[in-house]
């Protein structure tokens, strides 16, 4: 635990952006290379599949995750002090003018400054100018990142406050829980699925759906950091998420899923709609996979902090680090393992044969 806690405090620390995932990117790949067993390959859209070299006969299943958050691209620098950036992501209007960012070259040195506008309507991505502290001329680029301000991750009794846990919390989840099912027997078939650009809307998650990076009997289990709501608390549990605003999931894999999560007795987990947003699993359920979520209650959503509060008017808009409660992931990581270990086995028709004797107890008042 104390390992998988220790890749979360670094994942979620890491600058990353649709379309500009690559530190992220070098992590993963430093990380597999230290991983007996495991083989690290690219789809042709930059996604990474995470595989073992032991073979099996089942179904593959692959835990997914994405590799980006909600942060700004430089456009152009406009004078040594004015940077023109877009940013890909949702953030809503009223968080952008004021708030603190900083911004990273290609060497990740860092620099400061303030959203002085925002242009919101601009396509395709909302466009804003950003003074800096000093003068940066020749030293950032188009194509170079920020991120609003924060301090490193921290641990506050359960809680985890980091830059981004969406879906970067997810990225670490999906590694600890590899990490743990490659010593386990029969548990070949069990891969993991990164991807690209979720938050401008899972366009990578798409690509692999149309190229088939993963085959079409593929199981997906696709993670998710989505906002808490108080019948969704932070510290109840990781969540079985049987769908989103846009859909709801493979019911098969998600129902089967629920049966072996009701047999792990004192497991704290819940099973929740979760409508805060759109999951991968949205667009992968669209393409034909048998695909469901599995998420952590997120507290600042996006780093927008009190959500309701600034829409109602009531609260004024501040961005602020992420939180999910570190007893949930380490238990969505334990959720994993047990879902991967148990999906294969044989299981009774629970649901089935209780409808079966209901009708058989009542068919007489039908008569």
């Amino acid at each position: 635990m104390k390992k998988h806690l220790k890749w979360l405090t670094e994942i979620t620390a890491i600058p990353t952006a649709a379309g500009q995932e690559w530190r992220i990117v070098a992590w993963i790949e430093n990380w597999a290379k230290k991983q007996y067993g495991i083989v690290l390959k690219k789809d042709k859209y930059g996604n990474l599949l995470l595989t073992q070299s032991r073979k099996s006969s089942k179904k593959p299943i692959y835990i997914t995750a994405h590799l980006d958050h909600p942060a700004f691209v430089v456009r152009r620098q406009i004078d040594e002090q004015h940077l023109e950036m877009e940013f890909r992501g949702g953030v809503n209007d009223q968080y952008f003018v004021g708030a603190k960012i900083e911004v990273f070259d290609d060497n990740d040195n860092t620099y400061f400054g303030t959203i002085e506008s925002l242009e919101a309507k601009a396509k395709p991505f909302k466009r804003v100018v950003a003074k800096l502290q000093k003068s940066v001329a020749g030293y950032l680029l188009e194509g170079d990142i920020a991120r609003w301000r924060f301090k490193p991750p921290t641990i506050k009794g359960d809680l985890f406050h980091a830059p981004a846990c969406d879906d970067l919390a997810g990225v670490a989840a999906a590694i600890s829980a590899l990490d743990k099912i490659k010593s386990l027997p029969t548990l070949g078939h069990v891969g993991v699925l990164l991807t690209r650009a979720e938050e401008i809307g899972f366009v990578g998650a798409i690509a692999a759906a149309k190229n088939k990076s993963v085959p079409k009997s593929s199981r997906l289990l696709c993670l998710e950091t989505s906002r808490s709501f108080p019948e969704s608390p932070i510290g109840g549990g990781p969540i079985l998420r049987v769908g989103d605003k846009t859909s709801v999931f493979g019911p098969e894999l998600t129902n089967a899923i629920t049966e072996i999560m009701n047999t792990q007795k004192k497991f704290l987990w819940q099973r929740k709609l979760m409508p805060g947003g759109t999951c991968e699993s949205t667009a992968f359920c669209n393409y034909g996979y048998l695909s469901t979520c599995l998420c952590l209650a997120l507290g600042n959503y996006h780093n927008m902090h009190d959500i309701d509060g600034v829409l109602q008017k009531n609260k004024p808009a501040k961005v602020a680090p992420e939180i999910i409660s570190v007893n949930d992931y380490h238990g969505l990581v334990k959720m994993l393992t047990v879902i991967c270990r148990e999906l294969d086995k044989p299981r009774p028709a629970t649901l089935h044969r209780g409808l079966e004797k209901r009708l058989k107890n009542y068919r007489r008042i039908l008569s």
